[in-house]
């Protein structure tokens, strides 16, 4: 764990703004989230700053009477950080930073921040560097070949961390080298989930706000050995598993990122290859913190990214997590599609999801007829395999089977009969 998780050394300022497009319920729902960002992130925050603008200022964002006060509180307070809740340009990051002689990052930089940290396997390395560079490219302008910020804490770790010379050749040159290493990942996944359709497991994601509870859930249905921790983005990396259904069928059930909102462009982008294991999933778990006191802009917030993704129109369940902290059960929001109240961490309600997952997945299911020719028996093999044959009759030309089989693999085996 970093030291500076241990000793605090950073104590940041947050400065929020509210722009047109909020209202004012809005700004404060983003900056308690930038609060537990910078927690997450290791920083201790002594100081808000809130306004209201018609459009930000070109030089510093915030303008320059409130920088003038945030200058005199961040000596006062004795900060070293300034963290603004929205993506400044390089120019504004750069003169808030002359003004008020502190370090001076956005909300983008603070969640790659604590990205890079999260980030266990290689892919997930990858990725994040692969947004941090992309992040950082624009922003060279008048910084020479060094980066001024080398010198470790929130918002240099990563790529920052390896003293990487910033010049643009030499990050285009590393940036088309993640592009290639992440094309490769995204091809080993695509054999992977090939794999994963030649058994005859239904495939099911977990998919919520960030600490919603996916992994406590994923670690009560499969005894998992993921990490599990009151934090923003405690997983990073997907973690799948199999889970036995009280019907004996099985699943596959994979963790994913937890989503937020105004998640950087950046992230969503390089994190494409993992997410597109939600994009492959016969079933959507969204899990939702049912005791935070927004967890319907949180729904909102998933199923926008769930658009961008093209996953609405799969089949999904709304799991009501963390049941046991509400203390009425009006305040559970609406849901258009199925539903289950649950407590991840006792385990109420657990059984409940599983017979409901086991009704879902039925519908994926269908009675086909086929004229199988003697040629490609292989067929009839794969319908007895993953499938319950109902009738099968031997002809001059070949063997009719009529049989009930997941919506999937009846696509598949008509396919090798066209």
């Amino acid at each position: 764990m970093h030291e500076i998780l241990e000793k605090r050394e950073e104590r940041a300022v947050l400065v929020g703004v509210k722009l047109p497009d909020m209202d004012q319920w809005q700004l404060q729902e983003s900056m308690e989230e930038l609060e537990s960002l910078a927690d997450t992130a290791g920083a201790e925050v002594v100081g808000k700053f809130m306004q209201t603008r018609q459009r930000p200022d070109t030089a510093t964002f915030i303008g320059k009477g409130k920088v003038e006060e945030l200058a005199a509180y961040c000596r006062k307070a004795e900060a070293n950080i300034v963290i603004i809740d929205r993506e400044l340009s390089p120019a504004q990051a750069r003169n808030l930073e002359e003004k008020t002689s502190v370090k001076v990052i956005d909300r983008t930089q603070l969640i790659l921040d604590i990205f890079a940290r999260r980030a266990q396997t290689k892919e997930g390395k990858l990725q994040v560097e692969l947004a941090q560079l992309k992040y950082l490219l624009p922003r060279l302008t008048g910084q020479g070949t060094q980066l001024s910020r080398l010198g470790g804490g929130i918002g240099t770790r990563g790529p920052g961390e390896t003293k990487l010379e910033t010049d643009r050749r030499r990050i285009r040159k590393r940036i088309s080298d993640l592009e290639k290493e992440l094309r490769e990942v995204q091809q080993h996944r695509a054999l992977l989930r090939k794999d994963r359709r030649d058994e005859p497991l239904p495939l099911v994601s977990l998919v919520g706000y960030t600490n919603a509870g996916k992994s406590t859930l994923l670690r009560t249905l499969t005894g998992a050995d993921v990490l599990v921790e009151d934090k923003l983005f405690a997983t990073l990396d997907p973690t799948t598993r199999r889970v036995r259904l009280p019907n004996n069928d099985n699943i596959l059930l994979t963790d994913t990122v937890g989503f937020i909102q105004n998640l950087p462009h950046h992230l969503v982008a390089a994190f494409r290859a993992t997410l597109e294991e939600v994009r492959e999933a016969d079933l959507l778990l969204h899990v939702v913190d049912v005791s935070h006191p927004n967890c319907e802009g949180q729904i909102n917030a998933v199923e926008s990214i769930l658009e961008s993704l093209q996953c609405l129109d799969k089949p999904i369940i709304m799991v009501f997590n963390k049941i046991d902290l509400i203390q009425d059960q009006h305040e559970i929001p609406f849901a258009a599609y199925p539903k289950v109240n649950i407590s991840a961490l006792s385990g109420l309600g657990i059984k409940q999801l599983l017979n409901l997952i086991a009704d879902v997945l039925k519908e994926r299911y269908s009675v086909i007829q086929l004229s199988v020719p003697y040629s490609k028996l292989h067929v009839v093999s794969l319908l007895h395999q993953k499938g319950r044959v109902l009738k099968e009759e031997y002809g001059a030309d070949g063997i009719y089977v009529e049989a009930e089989i997941s919506r999937v693999w009846a696509d598949r085996l008509k396919d090798q009969l066209s």
